[in-house]
């Protein structure tokens, strides 16, 4: 992508109305623009990164068996009078009348709908586990929208249901999310870890909360700082083995949010060295809710003695649209965005360092078409701007290499290649920049 032909419209100023880093960061950098409290317009950068943040989840649930479908933002008002949460639910629900006058809320969620799909569908045991989930838009009307897309109105999730003959079953399915989750997150470049937490208005009574620590955020939470160091499991982990060993090296491990923190346990299993008190971002939880749906919503099988039988459920929930304000939180210095390479909008930038002269135009073009040929996400910086903006610009949207043309580089044959997550420089040749970039 040619710079002077995109649409990138970055801020000098930092918004007065952006409180965190993230918020500010996806404001100056021409991600997002607010179009009303706690709804934004995703703009062709901040698109970049949520889509790749999106395939990633994507990738990852399918690995664990789970299976895509698309359910619609709007819901009937009677499925939820089904369960009994329509009433329950709160102000923070949309609730809306069509013009023949049928009651529609826009989904917070969609325990309901993936329920009354189940019932309408599955008849036997047999078809059982079944784990289904979409990636579609959210509304909850948050009482004080604020941190961007942090805490907004209108937001991207993850939400997967399981299904399962009994509790057994269910647990099975439980620990398959767990372990893609943890798989999921580090592929982002993050550190989220699973702490026991209230279950909230889903309902039931096991849940995990996945959590990455910053101070910015809304979560209070105490940890053993030993579950910093647990392995992630590899790719080639077997989803349909026993998962039972990875899930209770990481559950054996205090950690907790403070709606179910238990103190004198924290004090008494953890070491003074290695309690972390702190604060953190929830970009994940995952339930097991046993029958309460089912029985509500009378959503049985036929078991292997032929005999109808509720079936035990779970439901699992990423937010994709706030993984990036977190990813920020996580990854960014005084200059700007630090972006891990699988969700950076751009893999590389070209910076020409004197547009208009016809050896750093010739070298720019060529490399900018070889790397683009080999599949590499390039954007060459081929505007009129002074050298010092476009460093300023590259840094500022976390491109994870750029590339550094100027004349005096060429006459030794040379460009520089600069790492933006740690600064580090080389001077190296053209050929050895593609080599580097596509190996």
């Amino acid at each position: 992508m040619r710079l002077s032909r995109y649409f990138l419209p970055i801020l000098k100023e930092t918004p007065k109305e952006a409180e965190i880093v993230s918020h500010r960061l996806m404001l100056r950098a021409g991600m997002i623009r607010q179009e009303a409290a706690g709804i934004y317009a995703w703009l062709p950068l901040g698109l970049r990164v949520l889509k790749k943040i999106e395939q990633i989840v994507r990738e990852e649930q399918n690995r664990a068996g789970a299976i895509e479908l698309l359910m619609p933002t709007l819901q009937l008002a009677d499925l939820w009078r089904e369960s009994g949460r329509y009433d329950a639910y709160g102000p923070e629900m949309l609730r809306i009348l069509d013009r023949h006058k049928r009651e529609l809320l826009y989904g917070p969620t969609n325990e309901e709908m993936i329920t009354e799909i189940f019932r309408g569908y599955v008849k036997s045991y047999k078809s059982l586990p079944l784990n289904l989930y979409h990636i579609q838009w959210k509304f909850r009307d948050e009482q004080r929208p604020r941190f961007g897309v942090m805490r907004g109105r209108e937001f991207l999730m993850k939400d997967g249901y399981s299904f399962d003959i009994d509790e057994a079953a269910a647990k099975r399915s439980y620990n398959q999310m767990f372990v893609a989750y943890l798989r999921t997150f580090a592929r982002m470049g993050l550190k989220a870890i699973p702490m026991r937490a209230e279950t909230g208005p889903i309902g039931g009574d096991h849940s995990h909360e996945f959590i990455v620590l910053a101070e910015t955020g809304e979560s209070g939470v105490f940890c053993d700082s030993d579950v910093l160091n647990l392995p992630v499991p590899p790719a080639d982990i077997d989803y349909n083995g026993d998962l039972t060993g990875i899930i209770d090296q990481w559950t054996s491990i205090y950690a907790a949010t403070e709606d179910v923190h238990d103190a004198a346990r924290f004090e008494s299993e953890v070491p003074a060295e290695r309690r972390l008190n702190t604060r953190g971002i929830e970009v994940g939880q995952i339930f097991y809710f046993g029958t309460k749906y089912s029985d509500a919503m009378k959503a049985t099988v036929a078991g292997a003695d032929g005999a109808e039988t509720a079936i035990h459920g779970g439901s699992y929930g990423v937010g994709v649209s706030r993984l990036l304000g977190a990813i920020i939180e996580a990854c960014h210095d005084e200059n700007g965005i630090k972006w891990p390479e699988e969700v950076a909008p751009f893999r590389a930038a070209i910076l020409n360092l004197k547009q208009g002269s016809a050896d750093t135009d010739a070298a720019c073009e060529a490399l900018y078409k070889e790397l683009s040929a080999k599949g590499v996400d390039v954007l060459y910086d081929d505007t009129d701007q002074r050298a010092g903006g476009k460093f300023a610009t590259a840094d500022l949207i976390g491109v994870p290499w750029q590339i550094l043309v100027g004349p005096k580089g060429l006459a030794e044959g040379k460009v520089e290649l600069k790492r933006r997550d740690d600064g580090s420089r080389e001077n190296i040749s053209a050929a050895e920049v593609v080599a580097k970039l596509t190996s």
